[in-house]
């Protein structure tokens, strides 16, 4: 077979593997590779969304960039150290949630996760429509068509699976960087705002925690498949690279782009976020405003088969609860497709209304995400120390339990305390009426999570519990001993 064919072959191959264990024999890539995963992640046009509440909500330019800033050191921080999960247990993210609630028990949060991931998709699908009209006028904004091609493209991506979406991801990031580093040094030295845009006496607290939070809700969001990607990656990745790389990837790209909508939003805060974002770019450059939205809407396709693809492992993974199942790339393709129909069935019914219905998705996701992020990264780092067993994890009578009420406890009573603080348009907590309607559920409910998670396991014996989940995965992989501890 000559080179040429073999490269086609290469390039059409689709992933096998899904929710099951990738053997060290498999494992491949550099660790670096992970940022151009997060940066191109967040290199798009949804992120500029978020970038806008400040601006919206009354916030000046400085406050609100800072908030913006902020936000993304916060969310990102946690976010990152999911990401070594993924070499050190060659699993996908939401698997690993068993040991912490149970074989049955992590329905709950599986069933979180894909609120994400279809909410992000359908609102992704009603963005790409609202770009593609703003770069051509003959495509409606709301054009169902647009919306359902989009989504197919993405599906197809999601397809052939992890090392393409790598592939692509590295492509497209220095395409991004060469794109935002033309428009940044532009706007510094063309765009112009009145002097109380950046007047640090002009601090209004409302808007600028709800632009914080609304920052790292969003960068928190990505820690239900960090290690997806990251799953490939040889044993011996260090917990130090695989979180720094991951955090300059997510924090660079997504505070970039979302300062970016701050600014676009200051220039003409009457326009919807395509139509500002052009408006912006034009002023630093006539004619950069469609390749922004060019170079953002193919972001967009990227993140969005990213999406698909974890609600792919997702569905599989309540599909394996419900009845243990073998992964084919059959049940690949069907979970894709029904993530596909669901996502843009909402696109299809939600397009009038973009902006609120994400903000309010955004909040839902910052306390849904919140108790169950806390519980994964103490259990993994504090409690367990990296040490599972992969064999125990898809054993329905297993070591783990079908309902761990260690970890619904810890995750109902992290919920229950964040709702004082919450603050959404329909309906907002005692506390956050005291605040004038900031929110700062988040900083309430990760510790008390992780608290409460920290004192239910003190009745674990781990000595025992760690014994169990070598003897467990004896002979799993003769290359590496069985429940290998966190480097």
């Amino acid at each position: 077979m000559s080179s040429r064919a073999r490269f086609r072959i290469e390039l059409i191959r689709i992933e096998t593997r899904s929710i099951d264990y990738v053997p060290l024999a498999e494992r491949h890539g550099k660790v670096w590779h992970l940022w151009p995963v997060w940066f191109s992640g967040s290199a798009h046009l949804a992120t500029l969304a978020v970038g806008i509440l400040g601006i919206t909500l009354g916030g000046n330019l400085l406050w609100t960039m800072i908030a913006v800033v902020a936000g993304c050191l916060l969310g990102t921080f946690f976010m990152a150290f999911h990401s070594t999960q993924g070499p050190q247990l060659g699993l996908p993210q939401m698997i690993q949630s068993r040991p912490q609630f149970g074989y049955a028990g992590a329905l709950l949060v599986w069933a979180v996760a894909l609120i994400a991931y279809i909410g992000y998709n359908a609102f992704n699908q009603v963005l790409a429509a609202q770009a593609l009209h703003q770069v051509t006028g003959a495509i409606s904004p709301t054009s169902p068509g647009a919306i359902s091609v989009f989504a197919v493209l993405a599906v197809s991506l999601a397809l052939v699976g992890y090392d393409k979406i790598h592939l692509a991801q590295r492509g497209f990031a220095y395409l991004m960087i060469a794109i935002l580093t033309l428009f940044s040094v532009g706007a510094l030295l063309a765009l112009r705002f009145p002097a109380a845009q950046w007047r640090l006496q002009d601090f209004r607290m409302v808007p600028f925690l709800a632009q914080l939070f609304a920052a790292a809700s969003y960068q928190l969001s990505w820690s239900i498949y960090v290690s997806d990607y990251s799953r490939y990656l040889p044993r011996d990745v260090g917990v130090r690279a695989s979180f720094w790389w991951t955090y300059l990837g997510a924090f660079v790209g997504g505070a970039w782009m979302m300062l970016i909508g701050t600014v676009a939003a200051a220039t003409a805060p009457q326009l919807d976020v395509a139509a500002a974002m052009e408006h912006a770019a034009d002023l630093v450059l006539p004619g950069l405003g469609k390749v922004l939205l060019l170079g953002g809407l193919l972001g967009l396709i990227t993140i969005t088969a990213l999406n698909f693809y974890g609600a792919s492992l997702t569905l599989l993974s309540v599909a394996d609860t419900l009845k243990p199942l073998r992964c084919t790339v059959g049940k690949r393709v069907a979970s894709l497709l029904a993530a596909l129909i669901v996502s843009t069935a909402i696109a299809l019914n939600s397009s009038g209304n973009f902006v609120a219905g994400f903000n309010d998705l955004l909040a839902v996701l910052l306390y849904l995400f919140t108790p169950w992020t806390a519980i994964n990264l103490v259990d993994f780092y504090i409690v367990r120390r990296g040490r599972y067993s992969i064999r125990e994890i898809f054993n329905a009578r297993g070591m783990y339990g079908r309902w761990n009420w260690r970890g619904l406890t810890a995750y109902v009573v992290g919920f229950l305390v964040m709702i004082p603080f919450f603050s959404t348009e329909h309906y907002k907590g005692p506390v956050a009426r005291a605040l004038g309607g900031a929110d700062i559920a988040m900083l309430v409910g990760l510790p008390v999570a992780a608290l409460v998670y920290l004192i239910a396991c003190r009745s674990i014996d781990l000595e025992h519990d760690r014994r169990r989940a070598a003897a467990a995965d004896l002979g799993l992989d003769p290359d590496a001993p069985a429940g290998a501890a966190v480097h």
